[in-house]
């Protein structure tokens, strides 16, 4: 008997601590709960977008009616036949015509008695060219220099093999020492 009530008085002990241990717990999540904060990491600005502008009358257009005409009729079409623009290539190149445009560099202007005359680096040399001279590899003809800039005329040719002309400029570059 002495043994049941001792069993009796233990599980009415651990039944009573069950409650307050379940009460404990619960109010210490409460106590640490109320201090902590979530955190939400600031979302960066989106990047303005700034649209692309295509200038069409400055490009070839390669819709054209007349080139696709071409390029669908291409099997009438004889070698030599153009009407259009052609490079001369019986004209004997100049130094400045072996060099890519990209590769050479306006670094000055001169004008000596009334003519002006641009300098124009490729690779380590320098050369002085005029209104009349060519650049680049393909067919650059230069048609006007400033104090900033020579503007020049190429020629390339399209995807019908028709030469069409494109005007391009290289601009004054001060050499970093």
């Amino acid at each position: 008997m002495m043994q049941r009530a001792g069993i009796v008085a233990a599980v009415i002990a651990l039944g009573a601590c069950g409650g307050s241990e379940s009460e404990n717990i619960e109010k210490w999540m409460a106590d640490v709960s109320k201090d902590m904060r979530g955190r939400v990491e600031k979302v960066e600005e989106p990047k303005k977008f700034s649209p692309y502008k295509y200038e069409s009358d400055k490009q070839v257009d390669p819709f054209n009616p007349q080139k696709v005409a071409a390029l669908i009729d291409d099997k009438r079409k004889t070698p030599g036949a153009s009407t259009g623009p052609r490079p001369d290539l019986s004209r004997r190149k100049e130094v400045l015509e072996s060099f890519p445009l990209e590769n050479l560099k306006m670094v000055g202007m001169l004008q000596q008695k009334g003519a002006f005359y641009a300098i124009i680096k490729a690779d380590q040399n320098l050369h002085r060219v005029r209104v009349g001279n060519y650049l680049g590899q393909n067919f650059g003809k230069i048609t006007g220099i400033t104090e900033t800039e020579v503007t020049l005329q190429e020629m390339i040719e399209d995807g019908s093999g028709e030469y069409v002309y494109r005007d391009s400029t290289l601009v004054l570059q001060e050499e970093k020492k």
